[in-house]
């Protein structure tokens, strides 16, 4: 079923070497009430009310939710509709800050002594997953309580091109990431830890490899520099042999899969007590002159993060994220959220959209995908009228597979739109689907 995930794309790891430097406090941060899977979190705080760093504004609106707190100290203006980049809207508090970055004096490191107190901890501090769809981490662990968590698996990969935000922490933060690695072995029983770090980082690799000499249960696992090795069904099973069933998670097979810098930020949340405020990020692409990796505080406008490390006079167009799953940015004002882990800014003329041709049928989409799905399939399928006969062609060619890791349309002589032609499809049977039950 899987194939070792052998897409050959640049890299452009510019800033691997670069420390991360902080941004300066913003004048003022958007803060959105959706920034991860499920129920957006529902404000808690209103108009004029002061704020520190770290202090809740929205709490978790269901079970699969998370917490929001304050990235500044300041005062509340107004909670107000957001369109976000993905053409959802939901409500967004808006912070003026005093520049001060004050922390909240009531923050306290919290008392973890079981798994109980371990999955309340982690949803207070409003932690979701830090490199992919922001699934809220405290529901992850909730399959340790069923005891069905045997591994661990912590993804170092960073396979995008251009981020490095997950390789600095795993040189700059290793002690952190050592400390959440050891608090996870403690309450939770898996017998064994996996590190999955593409071979393209071997600083990184170098370093987890001393820290962990002395562990038994912790594996490094040196993958190929090879695209898409961090997405979750190719890293659990290039790691761990393992095989997610379609429509499955993770613990289906008994894995427990943590972003490399979450496990970073457990350790730092247990002993400090300040939450989910600030995130690391790449800032780079052809339009940005000097990349960097920028500590930012969650709710700054993506203008505010171009114009710490100098705004580009040629942009044509900027990605939430790397050039292959990225989202593009229609509005420079927009927030920096819980799970962007890079800016990717190009310039015009590499921005332009590539002529597209007709499909040769030459399958070198079917090559690449990293699942052996044919997205040509799928492109034939949203030609079809009949609702019924397309999605049962879509299911049967098990699009609901597909990561929309953006391989087969790299790969593709003809540019073709295959991504988005999967996307479309995906929600043209989820509507399918939806009206059958109704």
């Amino acid at each position: 079923m899987f194939k070792l995930g052998k897409t050959k794309i640049p890299h452009r790891k510019h800033t691997a070497a670069m420390e991360a430097v902080r941004m300066p406090a913003p004048a003022s941060v958007l803060i959105p009430m959706s920034q991860h899977i499920g129920a957006p979190a529902v404000p808690v705080v209103k108009a004029g009310d002061k704020v520190y760093v770290g202090t809740k504004i929205a709490d978790a609106g269901g079970f699969v939710s998370a917490p929001i707190h304050s990235s500044v100290s300041g005062t509340v203006k107004k909670i107000e509709a957001f369109l976000s980049s993905n053409g959802r809207s939901c409500p967004a508090v808006f912070i003026e800050s005093d520049g001060e970055m004050t922390p909240d004096p009531e923050l306290k490191p919290p008392v973890v002594t079981n798994i109980d107190e371990l999955c309340n901890a982690i949803r207070e501090s409003g932690l979701v997953g830090l490199g992919g769809a922001g699934f809220p981490t405290s529901v992850k662990l909730e399959a340790e309580k069923k005891g069905l968590i045997k591994k661990i698996v912590i993804n170092g990969a960073e396979c995008e091109p251009y981020i490095t935000a997950d390789t600095r922490t795993m040189i700059d933060d290793a002690d952190y990431v050592v400390k959440g690695i050891k608090i996870l072995e403690k309450f939770i029983s898996a017998d064994e830890v996996f590190i999955g770090i593409e071979k393209n980082k071997p600083e990184a690799i170098a370093k987890l490899q001393g820290l962990f000499k002395d562990d038994p249960k912790v594996r490094i696992s040196v993958l190929p520099s090879t695209y898409p090795q961090g997405a979750e069904k190719v890293l659990v099973y290039n790691t761990t042999g393992l095989v997610i069933p379609e429509g499955g998670l993770p613990s289906d097979v008994g894995c427990l899969v943590m972003n490399v810098t979450s496990v970073a930020f457990i350790a730092h949340y247990l002993e400090t007590g300040m939450p989910l405020v600030e995130k690391c990020l790449t800032v780079d692409g052809s339009a940005v002159k000097s990349p960097k990796n920028v500590i930012v505080p969650i709710g700054s406008k993506v203008s505010d993060v171009l114009n710490f490390v100098g705004m580009p006079e040629d942009i044509g167009k900027v990605l939430y994220g790397g050039p292959m799953m990225g989202i593009a940015i229609y509005n420079l004002d927009d927030p920096i959220l819980k799970n962007n882990n890079a800016i990717v800014a190009f310039t015009k003329k590499d921005a332009l959209p590539a002529r597209q041709y007709a499909c040769i049928h030459c399958g070198r989409c079917v090559a690449a995908c990293p699942l052996g799905l044919n997205p040509t399939i799928y492109a034939k399928a949203m030609k079809v009228e009949d609702k019924d006969d397309r999605a049962a062609r879509l299911t049967d060619a098990k699009l609901n597979l597909c990561m929309e890791c953006g391989c087969c349309s790299f790969v593709c002589p003809s540019r073709r739109p295959l991504v988005e032609t999967n996307r479309l499809a995906k929600a043209d049977l989820r509507a399918y689907q939806a009206a059958k039950k109704n």
